[in-house]
């Protein structure tokens, strides 16, 4: 797995490494089961601490990206690849949103109305 931060983001790096991980599983690169490497190894490649690559895996689990499995390391959840899509396309909808002046609570009332 290849994973690159663009150093003129101005996203936090733990954001930036988890985005970093969303991509390459939604493109393919891991799926479901596959075993990412230890976040020693993930932070010597991206050279950001470790601390930081730790913090984007546990945003990461949270959403459902990932799983954490004592003595299996960290995997690609089952589902990942069509859920890391979605939270991607989420995000840049709330993104737009507040470029526009919309609050989150304003597109869930949106969100709401459609049926």
């Amino acid at each position: 797995m290849l994973l690159r931060l663009n150093t003129a983001d101005s996203r936090p790096l733990h954001e930036q490494v988890a985005g970093a991980i969303r991509r390459a599983v939604a493109e393919g690169e891991c799926g479901p089961g596959d075993r990412l490497p230890p976040a020693r190894e993930l932070s010597r490649a991206l050279d950001v601490n470790v601390n930081t690559v730790l913090r984007g895996l546990r945003a990461l689990r949270d959403e459902g990206v990932l799983e954490f499995r004592r003595g299996r390391g960290v995997t690609v959840a089952e589902g990942a690849d069509r859920r890391s899509v979605l939270l991607d396309r989420v995000r840049d909808l709330v993104t737009e949103a507040a470029h526009l002046g919309y609050s989150k609570d304003d597109l869930i009332d949106i969100i709401g109305g459609i049926s």
